[in-house]
């Protein structure tokens, strides 16, 4: 594993709020049935996805979250048409489908998806551009295939930090990506998510986080009360008005993030290689009130 893997300190134990306010299991597993009925209708559709329109693949990308029992908001700007590269904060797996919400985009995912039942499939019809994290030798061609798509006039969406972090805490988006889009000469669209409960704070729980499975996250997704996913579009950063990747990835978080709390922000730094962290020391996150430390 390389030692510039990017990687975060947030954990399950330590980060993931636990509350007894959940959604009876009878409800729980109708939302389950029902997700995986949405998605199910996504992949009967995946041959001639590439024929339906942008406004029906926004709402099921909607509808995929509101079955799950999160509501989402959202607000700001409109993106540009044409070639874009759509960044975000990384989370939760919902994610996904709520920056396919703000505009459907080919997303770059980590190689290790692929491997994954269903949704290694799914992902890779849906026409993803796959990152190799820990070959650093592949990143410039990977670069230069998402500005070739941002050429041909095709939204790339993208996780600068990646990593998922667990939304009271996060990482600082790389750098690299943001060559693509000087090179291709479009704008970036920063887009900001965060999970709101019904009383306003922040939740933890849709976090998707370090030895997580994923149907643990979905369970607890489907389980919880009162979720809301909030979605805000800045407005977006147009080409020309910055000289490199490092000023350009630096206003775009400033602008994911503006208006935001946040508990805890750290960059990583290389130290010799330790377990579970790539190479990588990351300073703990704030823990969460009714959580271990």
């Amino acid at each position: 594993m390389s030692v510039w893997l990017p990687s975060a300190p947030c954990t399950p134990g330590a980060c993931l709020e636990r509350t007894g306010a959940a959604t009876a299991v009878p409800r729980a597993v109708v939302r389950l049935l029902a997700v995986t009925s949405v998605l199910l209708a996504g992949i009967a559709l995946l041959p001639v996805g590439r024929l339906i329109p942008a406004g029906a693949v926004r709402w099921w990308c909607r509808a995929l979250v509101r079955v799950s029992g999160v509501r989402v908001r959202m607000s700001g700007a409109t993106t540009p048409p044409g070639g874009v590269l759509l960044v975000a904060n990384h989370i939760s797996w919902l994610d996904i489908p709520l920056l396919a919400a703000v505009r459907p985009a080919r997303m770059l995912a980590k190689s290790e998806i692929r491997q994954w039942p269903v949704a290694g499939w799914l992902t890779a019809r849906s026409g993803a551009l796959f990152i190799e994290r820990d070959r650093l030798r592949a990143l410039p061609d990977t670069v230069t295939r998402i500005a070739d798509a941002l050429r041909g006039g095709e939204a790339v969406a993208v996780f600068p930090e990646g990593s998922t972090w667990c939304g009271r805490a996060q990482g600082r988006f790389r750098r690299a990506v943001f060559q693509a889009a000087l090179d291709a000469g479009v704008p970036v669209q920063p887009v900001s998510l965060r999970y709101r409960l019904t009383d306003g704070g922040s939740s933890t729980a849709p976090a998707f986080i370090g030895d997580d499975s994923l149907l643990a996250s979905v369970w607890r997704v489907v389980s919880a009360r009162g979720l809301t996913a909030e979605v805000e579009v800045p407005a977006p950063i147009l080409p020309g008005t910055h000289p490199d990747r490092r000023s350009l990835a630096r206003t775009a978080q400033s602008s994911a993030c503006k208006g935001r709390t946040v508990e805890h922000t750290a960059p990583a730094t290389r130290v010799p290689s330790t377990a579970g962290t790539g190479g990588l020391r990351l300073p703990c996150p704030v823990p969460v009130p009714g959580t271990a430390p």
